[in-house]
């Protein structure tokens, strides 16, 4: 609640700050931004002003087949990574909340690991010792992988609910002869859902995203979206790329709305249950 009286000052600093961070919200947003209007560019070239508005990079984009097969790939490899990674990610998540403070912070930094190492460091890596499996250049590989960088955000998202989970319910529900998988099914999902679904989207956009990996580890026929887009700016620089982005733009706005929305669901359940 901010203070029913303000001096000059406060007044002034507030509005330098909230125009500072619109500058700076700006400065970032900008260059996505001038992503879109070029995907509809009517020239063979990247350039403004622009010639005229057309659609002929989106009707390039969705006819050709290399394009659709990056893609169907993200699509295929980013559903794989989530569900994998979200059960997987909940699993640690609940064993977390079961240990004791120093247990929980030494092994809950083991798990949060691939946030902290650069991605190059740990694709480098991730080569070595898949090479040997023969897991590279396949979808297997390129899976595990994804999901080795999707699983810190799962278990993120799903402590975050089970830190204002109550449980007291747990441990009512087994008293009364529930089997573990039954009390986590009817009692506990229930209420870390919201959580557990925001760290899937996390981890679908995780792989959806990832490109450092891919290249070290997809061959031709795995090539996902991030990297089409990469050997294309790489070898032609093509308009078809500026559409490819506006999608990806798109989609990550309909995921950010996605989480928003869950966000509030929790918060309105939480305030629900609080007592009065």
């Amino acid at each position: 609640m901010s203070a029913p009286y303000r001096t000059r000052g406060e007044i002034v600093w507030q509005i330098a700050f909230r125009i500072f961070c619109g500058l700076v919200f700006v400065f970032l947003v900008l260059p996505i931004a001038a992503v879109v209007p070029l995907s509809f560019n009517a020239g063979q070239f990247l350039t403004f002003p622009m010639p005229g508005l057309s659609l002929r990079w989106y009707a390039d984009f969705f006819a050709s087949e290399k394009w659709l097969a990056a893609v169907s790939n993200s699509f295929g490899v980013g559903m794989a990574t989530m569900l994998l990674a979200t059960a997987l990610g909940t699993l640690a998540a609940l064993g977390l909340a079961r240990l004791k403070p120093r247990p929980r912070a030494a092994i809950g930094a083991l798990v949060l690991a691939p946030l902290i190492v650069p991605v190059v460091i740990t694709g480098v890596g991730v080569y070595f010792l898949y090479a040997p499996l023969r897991l590279t250049n396949s979808y297997l590989g390129l899976v595990l992988a994804h999901t080795v960088l999707a699983i810190p955000f799962v278990v993120l998202t799903v402590s975050a609910s089970l830190a204002n989970f109550d449980v007291n319910l747990w441990r009512a529900a087994s008293n009364l002869g529930a089997p573990p998988v039954t009390a986590f099914r009817r009692v506990v999902l229930p209420v870390i859902l919201p959580g557990v679904v925001s760290g899937a989207i996390f981890a679908f956009a995780t792989s959806f995203d990832e490109i450092v990996m891919g290249l070290f580890l997809a061959g031709p026929t795995q090539r996902t979206l991030p990297i089409q887009m990469f050997n294309g700016v790489r070898e032609e620089i093509s308009p078809t790329i500026t559409a490819a982005a506006t999608l990806l733009v798109a989609l990550s706005i309909a995921l950010l709305v996605t989480i928003e929305m869950l966000r509030r669901r929790t918060d309105r359940y939480m305030q629900k249950a609080r007592p009065t």
